[in-house]
């Protein structure tokens, strides 16, 4: 196989992890995971000089869904641009090329999958897919899921454990592959529908839903049509906080609930909501908990 790659000694708060070949073997005999399975799998934050150049075809589908940043891919001798809140697919048995902006490099979760279903997640059109965040998306629950499959495989490899990370993967595709019907499942409170859509509630949602994203007041105020002055003033009345302190104590929330209830090193933590510097995210959560991040890992331990 012909492949260009180009990392320098990885990224920091990267993960990732490889499915032995003899457990793919075993996986493809398998009535069920021989019809979707994970073959790799990983999360890249800030990936600066990521690039992947495969001249000869690989018989695994790449999905890649970026978060934070841009970045690009070329396919059939067309050249994407790709930026937040947007995925793409690769599919099996075609040459492409694919790597982060050098100015602005991606943050991306990332898949290699394949089985006799993996071409009906496919988009129906080339190009990369928008996964826009509205007042009723669940972007959160999504990585959620990633999340599932990542760990549920890094607690090892027996049957139970493959057959259900397959389970997962197909409801994490199929909420992407079919976006509409996945925001629409929820049940919504009785009368919810049509009723006007309080602004605050919206910044709120479109902060938890980017919750891995460094926004600018600027970004909020833009995504719900206001001018930032105004939009900071509305906000602050409401709640008492700027958006952006706001924003921040819901990363420190999140950053507790990785901390709590996940494996993660606190320098993993920290990427993972979107904040590139671990002093300065150490500095926050002290100020906003009382406490250093590792020694709140540390009490929780006790």
């Amino acid at each position: 196989m012909t492949s260009t790659i180009r990392m320098r000694d990885g990224f920091r708060g990267e993960r990732a992890l490889t499915v032995p070949e003899p457990i793919l073997r075993n996986m493809e005999k398998d009535p069920i995971a021989a019809q979707l399975h994970v073959t790799h799998i990983g999360y890249y934050p800030q990936a600066r000089y990521h690039f992947r150049q495969r001249r000869e075809p690989i018989d695994q589908c790449v999905f890649i869904y970026c978060i934070d940043g841009t970045g690009w891919f070329r396919l059939d001798g067309r050249q994407y641009a790709v930026g937040a809140n947007q995925y793409f697919i690769l599919p099996a048995g075609v040459p492409h090329a694919y790597g982060a902006d050098e100015d602005n490099p991606w943050t991306i979760y990332w898949v290699h999958f394949r089985g006799r279903l993996a071409p009906c997640f496919l988009p129906s059109q080339p190009g990369p897919v928008d996964v826009v965040p509205q007042l009723h998306s669940r972007i959160h629950q999504r990585i959620d899921l990633f999340e599932e499959i990542l760990h549920t495989l890094e607690m090892g490899y027996g049957r139970e454990n493959l057959l259900y990370a397959c389970a997962v993967l197909h409801y994490f595709l199929a909420s992407l592959r079919y976006l509409q019907p996945y925001r629409n499942a929820p049940r919504r409170e009785p009368g919810a529908k049509g009723e006007p859509v309080d602004i605050v509630t919206a910044a709120i949602h479109y902060m938890k839903e980017n919750i891995g994203r460094r926004l600018t007041l600027e970004d909020m105020a833009a995504r719900l049509g206001y001018t930032p002055t105004y939009f900071a003033s509305l906000f602050s009345q409401r709640t008492g906080y700027a958006p952006i302190a706001y924003f921040n104590q819901l990363k420190v929330q999140e950053a507790c609930a990785l901390l709590d209830f996940t494996d993660m090193r606190v320098n993993q933590v920290c990427y993972k909501i979107g904040i590139a510097d671990p002093y300065y995210f150490s500095r926050l959560f002290t100020k906003i908990m009382g406490m250093s991040p590792r020694a709140y890992k540390q009490q929780k331990k006790g």
